[in-house]
């Protein structure tokens, strides 16, 4: 059986500015079937190669799959959609399957939005994908579907969905098939060097609103350190990997496992670095081991510091002060580590002078960079349910991070991308300047790299989608690009809501698990929580 995996063409103008990303998905769900005996397994990266439809579905006709595959965050569903489409018209006979955090919740809207799409697959997907793989090739996927747990599709006009597949309890069985992918196509541009995206862990225990990872993954699991070297040592040697970022939401949550990690990593004494995000208060809690972190090749994070006013902070259920942002970006100089500071924007209260705020606050931190995201309610979260029809966007096209979705009670959407876009001016120009005098010679040339990826983009338009903004004499005009069609008011969401209520996020995908914030002073401890059932935790508070 031929199996063709697609990661969609879709560019938004955030990640990608620091060079081309490999799809983490492909090697794990791609190894998972080849260790189960599928060996006609071939990927098509359409984003990383900017291959249009057009070129796309003669590579499809020519290759004459059995299944094809692709993956769908929210912003990219539409293209995701478009790209089973495409392989349906050129295979009419393949099945089509799409997996991704967004189907997960939305395959009801997915699959009468796109009815060519055969199958969806939901949560974590190496074992779901072995189970439906092998029933279409032996020809009972279409009798014993209900019996396959973790997947949606359409019967007799109605959307099934079966039971959840229970998470993988082992992530050391992961066998991540590398070969899948060209790497050729992949670097770190700060660096100039190839770059992968492997999973250590998966899930959180904690609950922010915003989110909805810990509902995806449903338990927090993490690989055993020397089994996730393993890995490590083999993407550097055999594909001469040189820089490495955690997919993970919260590596280092238990501080044995990730000291163990780093243990590892300076006992293997493998040529690569590389980088994570992780909370605040991680990081005042490992204030003694920064040093050993830095050790172990990290020399990149980034902080989930939020917010300009405490009000966002407790808005997210982020149990972190000003202060202490201020103070974990310090540790993390003092000790060589590259500091990023992340602002979230465009919420309901922002005016001019919340903006203006985070622009003080950046500078007075002095990260060593600085990133403003914009708001971004994705539709399966608990804030979406909360915030309800005062979403009017509902063009899933632009839940990118760069494109404002609230419309602030005091601005327009439009000011604030200004306001967003003037403090990345005024901040890089500082920076310009500054990196020439850090004294470490890697991290001096680490952040010049950065620079230069800021500017290439910037020059090109890629940046934050710098294409959508045109000067007009001294002022800038911006086009947001929204659907008009997808822009609705709030007796249009009543009315769909009311008349069709089939088309509504499955919130309960992760089962009965309260939404609570995370305690500054949690220690996590995995093993305690093993025994649990999916989405428990344990917290020593």
């Amino acid at each position: 059986m031929k199996i063709l995996m697609i990661q969609p063409n879709y560019h938004s103008g955030g990640a990608e500015i620091a060079g081309n990303w490999p799809p983490s998905w492909v090697p794990y769900v791609g190894g998972a079937l080849k260790k189960a005996g599928f060996d006609n397994v071939r990927f098509v990266d359409a984003m990383t190669k900017y291959i249009d439809d057009e070129t796309l579905g003669t590579i499809i006709e020519a290759n004459q799959p059995d299944v094809v595959m692709a993956t769908a965050i929210t912003p990219m569903i539409y293209q995701s959609q478009k790209t089973l489409q495409i392989a349906k018209e050129a295979c009419p006979n393949a099945v089509t399957i799409m997996g991704g955090i967004h189907p997960t919740y939305m395959y009801s809207e997915v699959l009468h939005e796109a009815p060519w799409v055969d199958y969806i697959i939901r949560g974590e997907g190496e074992e779901v994908t072995v189970n439906l793989m092998q029933a279409i090739e032996s020809g009972s996927d279409k009798r014993d579907r209900h019996d396959i747990k973790g997947i949606a599709f359409f019967e007799n006009g109605q959307v099934v969905a079966t039971e959840a597949h229970p998470p993988i309890c082992d992530l050391d069985t992961l066998d991540p098939d590398w070969d899948l992918l060209d790497w050729n196509d992949y670097y770190y541009t700060p660096l100039n060097v190839r770059l992968a995206v492997p999973n250590y862990a998966r899930g959180c225990p904690f609950r922010c609103r915003f989110c909805s990872q810990w509902k995806f993954w449903r338990k927090y699991r993490s690989r055993t350190p020397e089994k996730f070297v393993d890995e490590i040592e083999k993407l550097v040697k055999d594909y001469n990997v040189g820089f490495f970022i955690l997919a993970d939401e919260e590596p280092t949550i238990s501080k044995p496992r990730f000291i163990a990690l780093c243990e590892e990593m300076i006992k293997r004494d493998l040529d690569v670095h590389w980088g994570i995000n992780t909370r605040v208060t991680d990081i005042l809690r490992d204030e003694n081991e920064l040093a050993l972190y830095r050790k172990a090749g990290l020399v990149h994070v980034s902080l989930g510091t939020e917010a300009a006013a405490q009000l966002k902070l407790n808005l997210f259920r982020k149990e972190t002060t000003i202060e202490e942002n201020k103070r974990a970006i310090k540790l993390l100089k003092d000790n060589g580590i590259v500091a990023e500071a992340q602002f979230i924007m465009g919420l309901e209260n922002e005016t001019p002078d919340t903006i203006e705020e985070t622009y003080r606050m950046a500078r007075d931190w002095k990260p060593d960079m600085a990133n403003w995201n914009m708001f971004t309610p994705w539709p399966f979260s608990e804030l979406f349910e909360d915030l309800g029809d005062r979403v009017e966007v509902r063009d899933y096209s632009q839940y990118n991070f760069v494109t404002p979705i609230m419309k602030p009670d005091a601005m327009e959407r439009e000011d604030v991308l200004k306001g967003v876009l003037r403090n990345y001016a005024r901040f890089y120009l500082w920076k310009t300047l500054e990196y020439w005098f850090v004294k470490d010679p890697f991290k001096r040339k680490y952040l010049l790299g950065c620079l230069k990826a800021f500017a290439q983009t910037t020059l090109n338009k890629r940046f934050y989608n710098l294409s959508r903004v045109k000067q007009k004499g001294l002022g800038m005009e911006i086009e947001l690009g929204f659907d008009k069609t997808k822009i609705l008011s709030r007796e249009e969401i009543a009315k769909r809501k009311q008349e069709h209520p089939e088309l509504a996020a499955d919130v309960d995908f992760a089962g009965t698990v309260s939404a609570c914030g995370a305690p500054r002073d949690l220690e996590y401890n995995e093993d305690d929580a093993s025994s649990q059932d999916a989405g428990s935790q344990t917290m020593k508070v």
